[in-house]
């Protein structure tokens, strides 16, 4: 049996960034931003919820913070296929019969 994540679970890695690694260090966006040698606005869009969190920019707070980048990549991911599926309900697609 598959196991199934609850869309309440599908949180954007940018917020929660911001909430669980940013505010703690008792740093602003500006300063994340040039420590991990990214540009402000990039690192405001991705804290804000605004762009996608990157495999790169993953790996950069993994070296930055010692978290996973493996782990935000599939928090990212979780929520990419939660707004997909959200805006999906509208598609009228029928399912192929199974080739003979």
């Amino acid at each position: 049996m598959a196991i199934q994540l609850h869309s309440s679970f599908a949180v954007h890695p940018g917020p929660w960034l911001r909430r669980n690694v940013i505010e703690p260090y008792h740093l602003n966006v500006s300063t994340t931003a040039a420590h991990l040698g990214v540009t402000r606005p990039a690192m405001s869009n991705l804290l804000n919820g605004h762009a996608g969190l990157s495999a790169e920019m993953a790996i950069r707070f993994e070296k930055a913070f010692g978290i996973p980048a493996d782990a935000l990549v599939r928090m990212q991911a979780a929520h990419d296929l939660v707004a997909a599926k959200e805006a999906a309900k509208g598609l009228k697609i029928e399912r192929l019969p199974e080739p003979a």
